[in-house]
């Protein structure tokens, strides 16, 4: 096996922020969206670690669990939230009660009315953000409960929803393949947005996104199974070692090291999902001495066996 197989296969190894997102499976998944004339509400509980709500048109108010006061979302902007349980949104204007308004259920082909083209409606998309149980960790330590990107100052999320409402709307051939394909790009356009701007909790997310230590994560990702040393790192992020070990660890939360354990732990995962590897020849490529050595390193981080792993996550 030949370290291509273990790294994202554009080889762009430079992008690590790519480079994670791939291996934890990060996927933005649409379940529907509704257009509506005239004032409205719509309320449901919320099922998944994360939830998202894009306002393409119109303005609304996000009320949800755990969250003082509502949250004002206009035309573009898009609402992340965090574990939580339910959700009320408003919105419209007019006189007369409002409507209540089905949340979006489980349609990923969106299927707007013919309200959505109008530009008196108030139309919303909403998802969810599928993740491996090591995206999960890796998100949701640096998310708020409600985390919200704003139109204006993420100008690609309204060319983002634009492409979706356009194929919601018009009934081409092959629109719910290119609704998926918009969905990805928009949850890209979320996340860039939002680590972009954000004060981000020590971790690796504020990792990947520090320019300072991307240099040596650069290297720790192009070649996993090499035994790093700390002052080849640090001289390749122009700093001491001390300085370097400082700031990593108040970066990433986690020592060189550790960072690089858990890196070649997730490409050991993705590895047995995807194939029929040895495990010697694996623990090789990571750089452990030995099976064994590899096989307990594994069972520390991921709680069972390469081989029990395997056979667990393998379809049938």
């Amino acid at each position: 096996m030949s370290a291509d197989f273990l790294l994202d296969s554009t080889g762009n190894t430079g992008d690590v922020l790519s480079d994670v997102f791939d291996l934890v499976e990060v996927r933005g998944m649409l379940s529907g969206g509704f257009a509506v004339r005239g004032p409205w509400v719509s309320r449901s509980a919320i099922e998944d670690p994360l939830k998202l709500f894009a306002m393409v048109r119109g303005r609304a108010r996000l009320t949800t669990d755990g969250v003082d006061g509502p949250v004002e979302l206009g035309p573009g902007d898009v609402a992340i939230l965090r574990d939580r349980s339910w959700l009320e949104l408003t919105g419209g204007s007019g006189d007369g009660p409002r409507a209540e308004v089905e949340a979006p259920v489980a349609d990923p082909s969106l299927r707007l009315d013919e309200r959505a083209g109008d530009n008196g409606s108030d139309v919303v998309i909403g998802g969810h953000v599928d993740l491996n149980p090591a995206g999960r960790a890796l998100l949701l330590q640096a998310l708020p409960p409600v985390a919200v990107v704003r139109a204006h100052v993420a100008t690609d999320l309204r060319h983002s929803l634009d492409r979706l409402l356009d194929e919601a709307t018009r009934g081409r051939a092959g629109a719910a393949f290119a609704i998926r394909q918009y969905a990805q790009i928009l949850m890209l356009d979320v996340l860039r947005a939002y680590l972009d701007r954000a004060d981000l909790p020590a971790g690796w997310l504020r990792g990947l996104t520090d320019a300072r230590l991307r240099p040596a994560l650069a290297l720790l990702h192009a070649e996993p199974g090499r035994p790093w040393r700390l002052d080849e790192l640090a001289r390749s992020a122009s700093m001491s070692r001390t300085s370097f070990a400082e700031r990593f660890r108040t970066v990433a939360g986690v020592t060189p090291l550790a960072y690089l354990q858990r890196w070649r732990m997730l490409l050991a995962r993705r590895a047995l999902r995807g194939g029929d590897v040895r495990i010697g020849a694996l623990a090789s490529e990571l750089g452990y001495a030995s099976e064994s050595a590899f096989s307990t390193a594994f069972k520390r981080e991921v709680g069972e066996s390469p081989l029990r792993y395997r056979s667990r996550v393998r379809p049938g």
